[in-house]
């Protein structure tokens, strides 16, 4: 294991790490720099520019905490380089586990253990960068077309509201299909989404009637931080 953990954390692997992480970085100045140069063709004043990128900055936050616990445990597991190379890539701290498992049981040993070799850890390195290949391989190939469909569709006023309509439901459909796998794990988890689930509008509508825009940037972090206070007093 430590002849393994030596690997993982070596300079080649340190490199290779910070390259792909570099990029990420560089595409989301990229992709910043152009959402603000067009927010004026859509009616936005620059204001509403910087309240768009705070809140998504704010937003970020509650679900990184989640991913950084997970994140601590994947480093002694696989190393820091290759950790935060995937968890840049794909954020999905749960995938990358349950990939490594998979990599790792196919060379016939568990992720962690005391036969953990660097066969193992090759195999679950590749199937965390393989599994995650199929999602990048979709938004390079499909995204220019997506984006012909939805102007297509923009052009009759019924489509818009359909689309609008997809959208919401595909949101609903996603919060639902990830809250109720938490829901059934037991009545604490069954308690703290239904209040997350009370909080999260009444959140949305003192905003809305005290004009404070902060408390709406603020609404999931502050669920979060009422759901975990909910989950420590019935648990």
């Amino acid at each position: 294991m430590e002849k393994v953990l030596q690997t993982a954390n070596s300079l080649p692997l340190w490199i290779l790490a910070t390259l792909v992480v570099g990029i990420v970085i560089f595409q989301a100045i990229i992709f910043i720099r152009l959402a603000s140069k067009t927010s004026q063709s859509v009616g936005m004043t620059p204001t509403d520019v910087k309240s768009a990128i705070r809140a998504g900055a704010i937003s970020s936050l509650g679900p990184s905490l989640a991913i950084i616990v997970v994140a601590i445990s994947m480093i002694s597991l696989i190393g820091s380089p290759v950790t935060l190379m995937r968890i840049s890539i794909i954020g999905s701290a749960a995938i990358e586990t349950v990939g490594a498992s998979i990599g790792s049981k196919a060379a016939g040993v568990d992720l962690g253990s005391q036969g953990y070799t660097l066969q193992a850890f090759t195999n679950a390195v590749w199937v965390m960068c393989l599994g995650g290949m199929g999602w990048l391989l979709f938004v390079a190939l499909f995204t220019k077309s997506l984006g012909k469909i939805q102007k297509k569709a923009e052009a009759n006023p019924k489509n818009v509201t359909m689309l609008s309509t997809v959208s919401v439901a595909a949101m609903i459909g996603a919060f639902s299909y990830l809250g109720g796998g938490e829901m059934v794990k037991g009545i604490s988890e069954f308690v703290v989404f239904i209040v997350a689930f009370i909080v999260m509008p009444i959140i949305i509508w003192i905003g809305d009637k005290t004009q404070l825009r902060w408390i709406k940037e603020w609404s999931l972090g502050l669920v979060i931080i009422v759901g975990m206070f909910a989950g420590y007093l019935i648990s």
